[in-house]
């Protein structure tokens, strides 16, 4: 009987049979390279810090820049700016109830937005703490990053306080509603736990080519 193998017998080719259930191809290498490609996503979300050797360098020394937020009076200064401001806007001549509470109530928003979730690090004594505090905010710095902190429900109740009485002396105004309402809700997602970490990365493929 010739074998399967010999020259001059029959030439058998293996067949391989996939396992029950199992319906998919592979792909050669370039194809699944030029699938890979694809898939990159143009909004990634990545999370900063939260090394052991980052939080070894913010333990070495208190943290000012974040210190000041429990300290006696802290809490006051809130209200007081935003009588003073209300007090600057009134000051304008021809200056509407409606108009000035909005203006105060977006510009507390605005200023509170930047100060506590944009700027990132800490203005003086960054070596201190190795530039473990350099990709976090101020709000990420307060109480450690700790979460529903006396400190922490003080500066949400703060904003939402704000924006019921602006809804109030604008009259419940649709539009000033709907600004307003807007301003608040950057300022309170920024806050969520969930975001704790959290950046929105664009390109992040691109970047890391470069």
């Amino acid at each position: 009987m010739p074998s399967p193998t010999s020259s001059g017998g029959i030439n058998l080719r293996p067949i391989n049979i996939l396992p029950p259930g199992n319906n998919t191809l592979t792909f050669t290498s370039s194809a699944a390279a030029r699938r890979r490609g694809r898939s990159g996503s143009i909004v990634a979300v990545q999370e900063v810090g939260g090394g052991q050797e980052e939080f070894l360098d913010q333990s070495a020394f208190p943290n000012l820049n974040a210190g000041w937020v429990n300290g006696k009076g802290a809490w006051v200064i809130h209200p007081f700016l935003i009588f003073v401001g209300k007090v600057l806007v009134d000051s304008i001549p021809g200056m509407q109830q409606n108009l000035s509470w909005t203006i105060v109530n977006l510009g507390y928003m605005l200023i509170s937005y930047f100060m506590f979730h944009y700027v990132t690090g800490v203005p003086f004594g960054s070596d201190s703490h190795g530039g473990a505090y350099d990709d976090l905010t101020l709000w990420e710095q307060i109480d450690e990053g700790a979460q529903y902190t006396p400190a922490k429900k003080w500066l949400v109740c703060t904003p939402i306080a704000l924006f019921l009485i602006s809804t109030h002396y604008t009259h419940y105004d649709p539009w000033a509603f709907a600004i307003n309402f807007t301003a608040l809700l950057f300022v309170l997602l920024a806050k969520l736990p969930q975001l704790h970490r959290q950046r929105l990365r664009f390109m992040p493929s691109a970047r890391s080519h470069h």
